[in-house]
């Protein structure tokens, strides 16, 4: 097993809170009248800007375009070593997600002010808290931007895509283990981060500081190649597309096939996640979204055989 089972359980509660808070972000910016006169799906406006005018049938490949792009802009800022060009980004991305987020349930002002507050908290001040509480919403605030951009085939494209780079880059090129250790290095991650000592949450002071989630993040990657880990202490790590890209699949399930729907696709995503981190070798890293992916397209199949059998 990956980690110990009382942790592998809080990773995988908050994995599964995530994706029903994110669809609960996503389910509210329908817009019902809209949908009624226009006899599908419609979304209400975002708080912030507009969302991409993008092709649902082709929308993957933009997509997969920008995340390449992304990806290596941020490996080029971590080499040149411009933290602060690097932290500004992260906020504002941190910033805008989480207005989407919380713009689902409250004003657009009181939302941006929130999660500026937030923001600002997560990058300058983490702890254990702030980063994982935050990470519950900001991938239902992305979700909410490109669920409404995809087809269920173009999506189905967008996991298989998303599956075979992600696999590439843990196994072959490495370098998305490069980008989480550099994170953790300028104290800012994109997922989910949970520091243990001997299968205990390590939550307090001295267990969630920057410093000691770098700390543990180093002993997790020396783990790989067979040290052993000083004082026992590591930290489960699950990246934000792990979280992400499951929920923009379901979103779509949502959108195309209805409420019910879309709620079976977290617990096969989960059944995913979860076999992995049960099969894996705790001195290895892995891809999670090969997994994840399988099971949100599992998901999705037993949906349609009740849909027939209905």
């Amino acid at each position: 097993m990956k980690h110990h089972p009382h942790i592998t359980f809080i990773l995988l509660a908050i994995f599964l809170i995530a994706q029903f808070i994110g669809l609960a972000i996503i389910y509210n910016y329908i817009d019902p009248v809209k949908s009624a006169e226009q006899g599908k799906t419609a979304f209400k406006k975002l708080p912030i800007g507009e969302r991409p005018p993008l092709e649902e049938k082709t929308s993957f490949i933009p997509v997969m375009i920008a995340i390449v792009i992304g990806t290596g802009i941020m490996l080029l800022l971590i080499k040149l070593n411009w933290s602060w060009i690097f932290k500004a980004w992260f906020l504002m991305a941190v910033v805008i997600s989480l207005t989407i987020a919380l713009g689902a349930f409250m004003p657009a002002l009181p939302a941006f002010l929130l999660a500026l507050t937030a923001g600002a908290w997560k990058i300058f001040k983490p702890n254990f808290w702030i980063q994982n509480l935050t990470e519950l919403f900001i991938y239902g605030g992305l979700a909410a931007i490109f669920s409404p951009l995809f087809s269920i085939w173009s999506v189905v494209i967008l996991l298989l895509l998303i599956s075979g780079y992600d696999a590439y880059a843990v196994w072959k090129s490495k370098h998305m283990i490069t980008l989480a250790t550099s994170q953790a290095k300028q104290k800012v991650f994109a997922g989910l981060l949970i520091p243990y000592k001997d299968g205990k949450l390590l939550s307090g002071k001295a267990g969630s500081s920057g410093k000691a989630t770098l700390a543990t993040l180093d002993t997790s990657s020396s783990s790989k190649t067979g040290h052993p880990l000083p004082h026992h202490v590591r930290t489960a790590i699950l990246g934000g597309g792990d979280i992400g890209f499951p929920l923009i699949f379901a979103g779509v399930v949502l959108k195309e096939l209805g409420l019910w729907q879309s709620l079976v696709i977290p617990f096969f995503a989960l059944l995913g996640l979860g076999l992995l981190l049960w099969k894996a070798d705790e001195k290895k890293f892995y891809p999670a979204m090969p997994f994840i992916s399988a099971g949100c397209l599992l998901g999705l199949g037993v949906v349609w055989v009740v849909g027939l059998l209905l």
